[in-house]
């Protein structure tokens, strides 16, 4: 019951199943493993992809930065800051649209 009025809330929401390791955001439960379910409309979902995207951006922009200067540490606190800074969003995004078992687990993380 709880669940059937959380999806209320958000007119024109579905259900979706996420992969934040894998950056994925997928409607068919069985195409591929995922870590949380969500209930989103098309709004949340897309800035959940760009989310994804702005995290992989910063993935290639440390690879690159790690593999021109591996041994310079003048801009590792703020990639990482950057990448940590995203992944909250992520996380926050998650949990606003997560279930109560993904509300759960999400808060057990302690990320906030």
């Amino acid at each position: 019951m709880d669940e059937h009025r959380h999806e209320e809330r958000f007119e024109g929401s579905k259900t979706f199943y996420v992969s934040v390791q894998a950056g994925q955001i997928l409607e068919d439960q069985g195409a591929a493993a995922y870590e949380l379910e969500i209930h989103a409309n098309e709004d949340q979902v897309n800035a959940l992809r760009e989310l994804f995207e702005e995290l992989a951006s910063m993935d290639e922009a440390q690879t690159f930065h790690f593999a021109g200067s591996p041994f310079s540490p003048d801009n590792d606190d703020v990639l990482n800051g950057a990448t940590d800074d995203i992944i909250g969003r992520i996380y926050r995004l998650l949990h606003e649209c997560g279930t109560s078992e993904t509300k759960r687990h999400i808060e057990s993380m302690g990320l906030f």
